[in-house]
């Protein structure tokens, strides 16, 4: 794989980072009952193959729990 094909992934991971942070904060501070947010994140290739696609299709799921911490105690 050449640089530029990673400096696209990379650019394309950073882009899903910065995004998902600012939706993830802004949900949490609209929804301030919320303690604990379980989330999905799901990669997925969207190419119209002209043949047959690649086996096993590129495909990547993550779980987790963000947890919202009170700044009162």
């Amino acid at each position: 794989m050449d640089g530029s094909a990673r400096n696209d992934i990379r650019s394309l991971l950073k882009e899903f980072g910065v995004r998902a942070d600012e939706a993830i904060v802004t949900h949490l501070a609209r929804n301030r009952d919320i303690e604990n947010l379980q989330v999905r994140l799901t990669l997925e290739d969207l190419t119209e193959y002209s043949e047959s696609s690649p086996v096993p299709p590129l495909s990547l799921t993550v779980e987790g729990e963000i947890t919202r911490q009170s700044s009162i105690r």
